[in-house]
């Protein structure tokens, strides 16, 4: 009873900073590519607000992408979620405590003011509960809401390993190459209904998922060869063996 407390109070003090490092150390030893960044350039250049949606799963690495002035990502208020936000805050973001799952989300408020303000916005539409890879409709609210379009983004790694877990967080490699890859913004008419709604939320979880598969046989040779059935377990290696 004694050591499960002492364990959550080690990695809520620990956490951030090990996740920090992690993220640093990896920038530091991986080589990037970065696919259509003229996407969000296209909005940074004019100081023009915009929403970016990527899944839980590819969160890690995200800090790094980033290239406009200031950015307010939702995190979730529980525990896990506040290590998220406690390391993004590191980086110079603002974070806000909520939550897509629910209908109008928690820290829908926040968001709309801090867009107001001239902040991006970052969000993960399948956070922080999933279902893995399935938009919430928390997301495409806030854009009609703030009439800021949506711009899918998501990241791949040449090796990794995918950790058992509901979202089968990626964790690339030391020295592996990763890379971004942004997608077409979705826009959501301010005045659409809930059909409207639902369709953009589809569209918007089919694009991020293209992206993931794209970004997940990105480094793949042209003629992969197939690895025996017994080698196919939970980690991530598109190079031949």
């Amino acid at each position: 009873m004694f050591f499960k407390p002492l364990k959550k109070k080690l990695v809520a003090w620990w956490g951030p900073s090990l996740a920090y490092w992690t993220i640093k150390i990896l920038g530091w030893t991986m080589r990037f590519e970065e696919v259509h960044p003229e996407i969000p350039r296209s909005f940074w250049g004019k100081e023009m607000p915009a929403i970016c949606a990527f899944w839980h799963g590819r969160l890690l690495m995200m800090p790094l992408i980033y290239g406009g002035k200031k950015a307010s990502i939702l995190v979730s208020p529980h525990r896990d979620g506040q290590i998220v936000g406690k390391t993004l805050q590191r980086f110079g973001f603002h974070t806000i405590a909520g939550s897509t799952y629910r209908k109008g989300f928690s820290g829908f408020k926040q968001m709309i003011k801090a867009c107001q303000n001239g902040s991006d916005i970052g969000i993960v539409p399948d956070g922080p509960r999933g279902p893995r890879q399935k938009a919430q409709i928390g997301v495409v609210e806030l854009a009609k809401k703030i009439g800021r379009p949506v711009i899918p983004l998501s990241f791949g790694a040449s090796k990794g390993i995918f950790f058992n877990t509901w979202d089968r967080f990626l964790l690339p490699y030391p020295f592996s190459k990763g890379v971004f890859i942004w997608g077409e913004p979705v826009y959501v008419d301010p005045r659409g209904d809930r059909d409207h709604l639902e369709e953009k939320r589809g569209l918007l979880e089919k694009r991020l998922n293209e992206l993931t598969d794209q970004a997940d046989h990105y480094f793949d040779p042209p003629h992969p060869i197939p690895l025996p059935r017994g080698e196919r377990g939970g980690r991530y290696d598109s190079q031949p063996r």
